[in-house]
């Protein structure tokens, strides 16, 4: 008789290699974080012998945050003042963005390094974040808008959606006891690609004034990015939650 053949389980094997890319994912980002661990580190333990508390450093980063989206939202009300996309300002915007969105870095180790972990502090760290996000997408619906780029404007709003839905559905999750952190548009890769769209958008507008549509297509493709993939995240969290919760 012959011997049976045992054929490969395509849908294990799918699965497999699909484990086999978030791990590989998982270890560069997480590798990616270390090294600017080890860069922060030196200021981290200066602000911790200022008497700097981790809560102190996440008000910074909000209140950094609100002054590019007022940059953001003032470019606005002058292309629809005088006509003008004020490119110049969107690149500050983006520039303002990551350096203070680097304070989304700081607090957690200011807290680690300097044993002053705490749940309010976690809390309070989340939700500010959040505030960040809703101004800062916000100010871009609202400057697209005002240079009558209405489709991107909702573009942003679909960027705005995507992103609280992925914090929330994670903050239900640990509601009701699971952990939930799959997806790949996640708060860091949100600032960035916030933070380079702005900054492409800008210099682009800059270098080229006489072609400002390329420049706004620049910022609807980072709005579009984040407005797929984060709403992505946020379903793939439900179906882990789905999974999770079967039978309880």
């Amino acid at each position: 008789m012959a011997a049976e053949t045992i054929l490969p389980n395509k849908t294990s094997t799918h699965q497999t290699e699909k484990k086999m890319v978030k791990n590989t994912y998982k270890k560069e980002r997480d590798g990616l974080q270390q090294g600017i661990y080890a860069v922060i580190n030196p200021f981290v333990r200066l602000l911790i012998r200022m008497g700097v508390t981790p809560n102190m450093v996440t008000t910074v980063g909000l209140l950094g945050n609100l002054a590019s989206a007022v940059i953001i939202a003032w470019a606005g009300y002058e292309a629809q003042k005088y006509g003008t996309p004020r490119f110049d300002l969107i690149t500050w915007a983006g520039a303002v963005t990551i350096v203070f969105s680097l304070f989304d870095m700081l607090d957690g180790q200011v807290a680690r390094l300097g044993n002053m972990v705490s749940r309010f502090g976690a809390l309070y760290d989340s939700v500010l974040d959040r505030y960040c996000e809703l101004f800062t997408l916000g100010a871009l619906s609202y400057y697209l808008i005002m240079n009558g780029w209405v489709i991107g404007a909702l573009i942003a709003f679909l960027a705005l959606v995507g992103s609280i839905m992925v914090s929330y559905v994670r903050a239900r999750a640990e509601g009701v006891g699971l952990e939930c952190k799959v997806g790949f548009m996640q708060r860091p890769e949100r600032v960035v690609v916030t933070s380079a769209g702005c900054l492409a958008c800008g210099i682009t507008g800059l270098a080229a004034p006489q072609s400002p549509d390329t420049a706004f297509i620049i910022l609807l493709v980072a709005m579009a990015v984040i407005a797929v993939f984060a709403n992505i995240t946020a379903f793939a969290r439900i179906d882990v939650c789905r999974k999770g919760l079967k039978g309880k």
